[in-house]
């Protein structure tokens, strides 16, 4: 999802991405037999892409830089290094992404730009071996248990303040915001770590900290003092002891997150529902494994993963709620998913082809955060094409639900066909129960006897329907294939 101005949100239909300035990165046309599959069936093949017949070499930093024109390239990305001269032709960013890492470590662009994407899987074929690189010291972990002090130190790092204390049947774990959060305390209770840095990140480390002892507690309350910004969490202990020590984590939780340093973590979850919302699109129920929870922020997405036809394909979908308007503010360990289903695509026939009670692997949240854009709007508008809805539907129950300063929300909505509109029904409920909320359909093949717009965006379109009241703040938010997001912001 795109917003203008450019702090944006990922177009997650069209796949596009943000590149630092805030401009759109633009995909590139590809040529025919140069899609993903064609790619995969390449790999298969057994050509020799590495040009080194199956051989893995060590790359010195002045090897790698003699390898930097169209036909040999190669690149480093976390000491690994590969020949993607092969791959030129298939990237959808282009020749030109591609020869920016060449000869040189292209670990920061790629992050830049597509770090979901799992290269490893991709250009497995394409490996000519590990960079050669310089001793440096490194932190030496220790094997001993965890102290309580020091488990704390490693969730809560030196620029927050904390204290602890425990009795025999609680702990309490109290962490320094450093901010009062005023009337932002209503949104705790929806979207923890959706308020402003740093309580959201005090926050979201008590929350890890937490799920991570599940084990050892029973319950746990929280509470918040707004006017000093503190945060309060009381742990009540399974057993009735002083704790010296709290064991070793478990290795297949995500409680010790360093993003930075790790990148996303994948968790496989089982497909429990799946529900028909259109005639090609599913709303997929996905459970995290048991004891854990994922709160993904509004604006953000999330990374599924699957192995088909031998290779891992990667693709960012943006979680929504089981409705689109759900009156209860509770923490799930259920993930919502609104897909269409392309019969000639890739991940998506594999995903529908999916029985309950399988599993697929889901990442960690991941995008920018935009929510920092909503302070003090007065007025929300936001434009989605098909899918592209998708990152609406929770930015719109937020709007109506918990930001008290919007005023006016407006939502137009760009489909193919009637039948194509996402929660119609849903959209139109709420029409006739909010009188802040308003909801305008533009259909590009309608019906003869449609009585709403027609078309695709065009100027004239907008200005009816962006207006800016005197003493108004306004934010518009644009999300959908590339080629419409393109044409809405200009």
């Amino acid at each position: 999802m795109l917003n203008v101005p450019p702090q944006s949100f990922p177009s997650m239909s069209s796949q596009q991405r943000v590149a630092p300035s805030g401009q759109p990165r633009n995909k590139v046309a590809l040529k025919p037999g140069h899609s993903l599959m064609d790619w995969i069936r390449l790999t298969k093949s057994g050509r020799d892409l590495t040009g080194l017949k199956g051989r893995l070499i060590e790359v010195t930093e002045e090897e790698l830089k003699k390898h930097n024109t169209r036909n040999d390239c190669w690149t480093c990305i976390r000491g690994m290094v590969y020949n993607v001269s092969a791959y030129m032709d298939f990237h959808p960013g282009g020749e030109e992404e591609l020869m920016r890492a060449a000869g040189m470590d292209g670990t920061d662009l790629f992050d830049q730009v597509h770090r979901w994407v799992n290269y490893e899987s991709m250009l497995k074929e394409c490996l000519v071996g590990k960079m050669v690189v310089k001793a440096s010291m490194v932190l030496k972990g220790t094997s001993s248990p965890y102290s309580l002090s020091n488990y704390l130190n490693y969730f809560f790092p030196f620029s927050y303040r904390y204290d602890w204390f425990q009795t025999d049947e609680t702990v309490t774990i109290v962490v320094y915001t450093k901010r009062k959060v005023g009337c932002f305390y209503s949104m705790l209770h929806v979207d923890p770590l959706s308020c402003f840095k740093p309580y959201s990140m005090s926050f979201s480390l008590v929350f890890f900290c937490v799920s991570s002892l599940s084990v050892l507690v029973r319950s746990q309350t929280l509470a918040v003092q707004c006017s000093v910004g503190k945060i309060q969490v009381c742990l009540r202990k399974v057993v009735h002891a002083k704790w010296t020590q709290v064991g070793q984590p478990l290795e297949s939780h995500d409680s010790f997150i360093r993003s930075k340093d790790r990148g996303l973590f994948y968790r496989d979850c089982v497909l429990v529902s799946k529900k028909e919302v259109t005639h090609d699109t599913q709303l997929f129920c996905f459970r995290l494994p048991p004891g854990t929870h994922m709160h993904v922020p509004v604006g953000r997405h999330v990374y599924l993963k699957a192995s088909i036809q031998g290779s891992d394909v990667v693709k960012p979908y943006t979680p929504v709620d089981e409705v689109l308007m759900p009156q209860k503010k509770t923490v799930s360990s259920d993930i919502y998913l609104m897909v269409k289903v392309y019969p000639d695509g890739l991940f998506t026939p594999h995903l529908d082809s999916l029985d309950i009670g399988a599993s697929l692997s889901i990442s960690s949240p991941d995008g920018p955060s935009t929510l920092r854009s909503l302070r003090d709007v007065t007025h929300l508008y936001l434009l989605a094409a098909g899918t592209g809805f998708t990152p609406m539907a929770r930015l719109l129950r937020l709007a109506l639900q918990d930001l008290s300063s919007v005023r006016k929300t407006k939502l137009m909505f760009f489909n193919r066909q009637e039948r194509d509109i996402l929660w119609h029904s849903e959209l139109e409920q709420l029409c006739a129960e909010e009188e802040r909320f308003q909801v305008e359909y533009v259909l590009s093949e309608p019906p003869g006897s449609w009585m709403g717009r027609r078309g695709q965006v065009e100027a004239t379109m907008l200005q009816g329907f962006l207006d800016r009241p005197e003493d108004s703040k306004c934010l518009v938010c644009v999300c959908g294939p590339t080629g419409f997001t393109e044409l809405a912001v200009q």
